[in-house]
């Protein structure tokens, strides 16, 4: 008997199947409920074609050697699909609703009317919405306190972070039950504010607008920008995080790389924060000041560089780019 508690997504689409695949990976029974009202046929074509996708993924996962192909049929053998007509018992004894429908508040009200319906009374509710706001969506159920946002980002079965985004009436046991899920799955929940973009899509929003922004003004071919995205900002903040990184050089660089950029593009989107600046005044640097966005008064600061260059050089193995020093003195 499974002991992990069962997990629905009302929704059988693209990101649906992600969640579905990650549920049953981690060992829960997965119920995907299909949002829409189908023939017959329909269903059984949406239910061929899911099922389908799911175990492609797996497959492919195996084949790089990530875990033994040999167990895809046991994680299918938890994937159950089915249809809005069997919504009720699909519903039943799912600890997590999961609602992947498209981005239109209708399709979310008739899903949210679903939870509200057949699922358990302690049962939570989670959207996966990528753009609108957890304070606007906790209306449309009748429990909201056991509702919040958890934005998956895709691939839903290999990105480990999603972010959490409580409404102003999300009780603390809610987040706290979501947390202690989505960890035991090997996930890795942040939690934020109801805000416009979340954190990824925020900042991955102005660095892609600025990336092609590099190509239109012809400052570098598309070919080139990416390999600086590849093998500089990907490599460094896939290892130190951006606030992380600000402390490891110093706020005072950004500052003045901040005001050198604002004034010869003339265009204050280039301008450094309030929080920046108040940095600076509060002498507030990094590393060499002992504080910054983070606390180094108590850290062993020799051993953490050393963890993070070991970090680095993990990085660069894994982008294929290491190689060692050359001994063959042939200078001249």
């Amino acid at each position: 008997m499974n002991s992990r508690p069962a997990i629905a997504c009302i929704g059988a689409g693209r990101m649906g199947r992600g969640i579905a695949h990650s549920v049953a990976y981690a060992g829960h029974r997965a119920v995907l409920v299909d949002a829409k009202s189908r023939s017959d046929e329909d269903f059984a074509r949406l239910r061929s074609e899911a099922l389908a996708e799911i175990q492609g993924a797996l497959a492919s996962v195996a084949a790089l050697g990530a875990f033994d192909a040999a167990a895809i049929p046991v994680i299918m053998d938890r994937i159950r699909i089915c249809s809005l007509a069997d919504a009720a018992h699909g519903l039943a004894g799912c600890e997590t609703v999961f609602e992947a429908v498209p981005e239109v508040l209708d399709a979310k009200r008739d899903a949210f009317a679903l939870f509200d319906a057949h699922a358990d009374d302690d049962a939570i509710l989670a959207s996966t919405t990528s753009t609108i706001l957890s304070t606007e969506l906790a209306g449309l159920t009748r429990r909201p306190e056991n509702f919040l946002n958890a934005h998956w980002l895709n691939p839903a079965f290999l990105m480990p972070l999603i972010e959490l985004s409580p409404s102003d009436s999300t009780t603390g046991r809610t987040l706290s039950r979501m947390r202690e899920l989505l960890e035991g799955m090997g996930k890795v929940p942040i939690v934020c504010k109801a805000s416009p973009g979340y954190i990824v899509p925020r900042i991955q929003a102005l660095a892609m607008n600025e990336a092609a922004r590099l190509v239109e003004e012809g400052v570098a071919s598309a070919e080139d920008v990416d390999k600086a995205v590849k093998y500089g900002f990907g490599l460094r903040f896939g290892v130190l995080g951006l606030l992380e990184f600000i402390d490891w050089g110093g706020g005072d660089i950004l500052y003045y790389a901040s005001n050198y950029l604002r004034d010869a593009f003339d265009d204050d989107r280039f301008a450094a924060p309030d929080v920046i600046s108040q940095n600076m005044k509060d002498g507030r640097i990094g590393l060499k000041t002992g504080s910054g966005f983070f606390d180094y008064s108590k850290m062993d600061v020799e051993a953490y560089r050393q963890r993070r260059m070991a970090d680095f050089l993990k990085a660069l193995e894994g982008a294929g780019v290491t190689r060692g020093p050359v001994l063959d003195d042939q200078s001249e």
